[in-house]
C-alpha cells in the first residue's frame, strides 16, 4: 500500500457529522500511522478536533460571510496549497472543500459517490478516486459510511469509535463550577431540549412530564444544555417545570460540555450534536428521535439508548408546516414520556447495581 505522510481531512459538515468522521480519522491514523493528518472544519466545530489524539493539526475555514467569498476560497487556497499536502479526504460531496482540495494541487483527492443521499453530483468530477459506497444510507450508521470512505481507499477491514478531544483540567474545573450551581442531591440529570430543526424537537410538555416522573423516582437536580441560541427556549421549557431546572445553555464549550457530561448520572436528549458528544464522554443517555432515524444517527455507546415511533414517513426531509400531521407531529408526539421514563429508569437502575456492587467489593 502506497504511504502517505501529509493528509487533509475534509470535513466542512455540522458537529454531529464532525464527531462521527473522527472514527474514520481513525481509521486513517492506523493506515498511515507516520502521517500528519490536519482537518478542515468550520468554527463552530474546532474545539471537537482540536487537541484530539488522532488529528494533527485543524484549518478553519469561516465561509458562511457573503461578502468576499471569493476572497476568502483563494485565501484559503493559498493556506492549503504551502503546506504541500500529498492526499486529500472528503467526507461529503459539497463543492466547496472538493473545489479547495483540487485548485490547492492536492495531486490525490478522495471523496465518496454518495454519502447523505443517492443524488448524482459532478463534485466527483474533482475526485482522482471516487470510492463507491454500496450499503443503504438509511440503514447503516453514518459512522460507518465515512468509515467505508476510508476503507474502501486503503483497503482496511477494520473499523473505529468516534474520537473526542482531550478533555484539558480546566474544562473540568469549568463543569464543576456549573453543577455546583445546582443543590446536592443524589442524581444529576441533563436534558439537552431543542433540535436543530423543529421536527428534532421533543414537545415542551413531554419534558415536563418526563422530569416530573424523575423528580419523583429519584432524588435529582436537573440542568439544560445547549447552545446560545437555544438559551431562550431553554428558559421556557424551564418556567414549565414544576421542580428547579438549571439552564446552561451557551455557558459551556464543547470540550466543558463533555466534561459536564462525564460528571453527570443521565442525559436525555433529541437528536443533535450534543448526543453524539455525550456518546464519546459515556454518559448514560436516552435520545429521542422525530424525522431522524437511529438506524442511522444511533449515538456510539453501550450506555446510549433511542427512542423512535418509526412511523411510515419517517426519516423524512419536511419543513415544520409541511409535516402532514401537524400540528401534532406524530413522529414527536408518539414517542411518550412513559417510555422515555422508563429508559431513563433502566440506565439509573444499571448504575446504582453497579455502585453496590462496587461498595460491596470496597
Amino acid at each position: 500500500m502506497k504511504q502517505y505522510h501529509n493528509i487533509l481531512v475534509n470535513a466542512l459538515v455540522n458537529l454531529g457529522d464532525v464527531v462521527l468522521t473522527t472514527s474514520a480519522v481513525a481509521l486513517l491514523r492506523q493506515a498511515y500511522p507516520s502521517a500528519k493528518i490536519t482537518m478542515l472544519v468550520k468554527p463552530a466545530c474546532r474545539e471537537a478536533v482540536e487537541n484530539n489524539p488522532v488529528i494533527d493539526h485543524v484549518l478553519v475555514f469561516d465561509y458562511q460571510a457573503k461578502q468576499k467569498s471569493f476572497k476568502r476560497m483563494m485565501e484559503m487556497v493559498k493556506r492549503i496549497r504551502r503546506r504541500h499536502f500529498d492526499l486529500s479526504v472528503s467526507f461529503d460531496r459539497k463543492l466547496r472543500p472538493a473545489l479547495l482540495a483540487w485548485l490547492a494541487r492536492i495531486p490525490v483527492r478522495v471523496g465518496p459517490n454518495r454519502v447523505f443521499d443517492d443524488r448524482p453530483s459532478r463534485v466527483t468530477w474533482l475526485y482522482t478516486d471516487v470510492i463507491p459506497i454500496e450499503h443503504d444510507l438509511e440503514a447503516t450508521l453514518q459512522a460507518e459510511t465515512y468509515q467505508a470512505i476510508v476503507r474502501g481507499f486503503t483497503g482496511s477491514t477494520a473499523h473505529a469509535r468516534p474520537v473526542f478531544a482531550r478533555i484539558p483540567q480546566e474544562a473540568e474545573i469549568a463543569a464543576e463550577a456549573l453543577l455546583s450551581q445546582l443543590t446536592r442531591h443524589e442524581k444529576t440529570i441533563g436534558l439537552c431540549v431543542k433540535g436543530t430543526f423543529p421536527l428534532k424537537t421533543w414537545p415542551k410538555e413531554y419534558f415536563v412530564e418526563l422530569v416530573d416522573r424523575l423528580a419523583d423516582r429519584y432524588d435529582a437536580a436537573f440542568f439544560i444544555v445547549g447552545a446560545p441560541g437555544d438559551r431562550v427556549y431553554a428558559a421556557e421549557v424551564s418556567a414549565a417545570m414544576h421542580v428547579p431546572v438549571a439552564n446552561f445553555c451557551g455557558e459551556t464549550t464543547l470540550v466543558s460540555l463533555a466534561a459536564l457530561f462525564g460528571q453527570s448520572d443521565l442525559l436525555v436528549t433529541v437528536d443533535t450534536g450534543t448526543a453524539h458528544i455525550a456518546a464519546t464522554a459515556g454518559v448514560p443517555m436516552v435520545t429521542v428521535y422525530g424525522c431522524t432515524s437511529p438506524r442511522r444517527w444511533h449515538p456510539i455507546s453501550e450506555n446510549a439508548r433511542v427512542l423512535t415511533s418509526d412511523e411510515p414517513c419517517c426519516p423524512c426531509t419536511c419543513r415544520e408546516d409541511e409535516c402532514p400531521s401537524q400540528p401534532r407531529p406524530d413522529c414527536l408526539y408518539h414517542v411518550t414520556p412513559a417510555a422515555v421514563f422508563a429508559a431513563c429508569q433502566e440506565l439509573l437502575e444499571a448504575e446504582n447495581a453497579i455502585m453496590q456492587q462496587g461498595g460491596a467489593k470496597g
